[in-house]
């Protein structure tokens, strides 16, 4: 557990400089625990702001007891969604199946709460205002060099400046720019699980609040989760070949998604409409980072960058602020060592990544996109395991 009891150990770091890429969940978390050590931190965002889209989240395991150890976890509970039923559809819209995820007639004690899920744009903002002043923002920028010395890593940031820091955390996602720079090329460690997904997000209710519904087909699902006057709409579907596309262009996007749902039936016609009136606000392949090792001389990648167990995990918020908090208890621990606290890093979080990741591919094949009829009716059949 992070603490601050030994003054003397902070001042062995106080004023060590480091670099946060991202702006990210995991980077505004590490920026948070590394600030709390003494190191002073700066935070690097390509955006002109922490970018707050994102589908509904959730925080549980040790992410949560993390959030209790910042202090914010009573916000994280203001701010809880109620999500209350999961229901399976079919082609005509009747419900196949459904199960209870919520009875908030019977409230839980703290100690008892395994897991809150929350708007990401709400814990974003938590994460912003538990750092602002504490660190420094550097918007509209990223790093295009690393240059490693004995004592320092040097970076070049796009408008051609230099900075000399301590310790580099790479907190910029899936297609990580710090990993690009700095261990090599994303198709070397990203495994695809050649599935797809895209969201949108509408400012109005399509089901009732705080209801979920999934459709699936062989090979392809809908979800809708609505909650706060919105609607997530989801769109999965497999690909046994590879699909290019440019993951910032949401026209193109929005072709591929109509060409594979075209005709498929439910409210299926309905949300292409949706999703053309709002646009795509995400979509990307389901793949996994899988790295061996983390680190780097003075670079460490936390969260999405380093070991990403795709959607179909549905704990990457978690696994950023569990990885936040992991890399920072060692560096503690090794009194700002970073060789040896990097290499515990490396090793004590990696067999809970290694099993999510594992579980993601069930959760991905069983539940959220069925290969046959069958397996759709026996999903139907059964217990959630959200």
């Amino acid at each position: 557990m992070i603490a601050s009891q030994n003054l003397l150990k902070m001042e062995s770091v106080n004023r060590k400089e480091v670099l946060v890429s991202g702006a990210s969940i995991a980077g505004l978390s590490t920026a948070y625990w590394l600030s709390k050590l003494g190191y002073h931190v700066t935070v690097v965002e390509l955006a002109s702001e922490p970018r707050k889209g994102g589908a509904a989240i959730n925080v549980q395991g040790d992410a949560l007891a993390s959030a209790k150890r910042m202090g914010i976890f009573e916000r994280l509970k203001a701010h809880r969604l109620q999500l209350e039923r999961l229901e399976f559809k079919t082609a005509d819209d009747v419900t196949v199946g459904s199960t209870m995820l919520q009875n908030e007639e019977i409230p839980l004690a703290d100690e008892d709460i395994a897991e809150i899920e929350i708007e990401r744009a709400e814990l974003i903002t938590i994460l912003v205002e538990a750092v602002e002043d504490k660190v420094d923002f550097l918007f509209n920028s990223r790093v295009i060099a690393l240059h490693e010395t004995a004592d320092a890593i040097h970076v070049t940031f796009k408008n051609g400046s230099t900075r000399a820091f301590d310790l580099v955390f790479g907190c910029d996602g899936l297609h990580s720019g710090i990993r690009q720079l700095w261990f090599g090329h994303e198709a070397e460690y990203a495994h695809s699980l050649e599935h797809y997904s895209s969201l949108t997000i509408v400012n109005h209710l399509l089901i009732k609040e705080n209801t979920a519904q999934l459709y699936s087909t062989p090979g392809k699902g809908v979800m809708l989760n609505a909650y706060n006057g919105k609607t997530d709409i989801i769109f999965w579907f497999f690909s046994e070949q590879e699909i290019s596309y440019d993951y910032r262009d949401t026209d193109q996007q929005r072709s591929i998604i109509a060409k594979q749902f075209t005709g498929q039936g439910w409210r299926t016609a309905e949300l292409l409409d949706e999703v053309k009136q709002a646009n795509i606000s995400y979509f990307d392949k389901f793949c996994q980072i899988k790295m061996p090792s983390w680190t780097k001389g003075r670079v460490a990648l936390v969260g999405d960058a380093a070991y990403c167990a795709s959607p179909a995990a549905g704990i990457g918020a978690s696994l950023a602020m569990s990885g936040a908090a992991a890399v920072a208890e060692a560096l503690e621990k090794y009194d700002g060592h970073f060789d040896s606290a990097f290499q515990a890093y490396n090793q004590n979080l990696r067999p809970f990544i290694e099993e999510t990741q594992a579980t993601a591919l069930t959760m991905l094949h069983d539940f959220l996109i069925p290969s046959t009829e069958e397996a759709i009716r026996i999903r139907n059949s059964q217990e959630s395991p959200f």
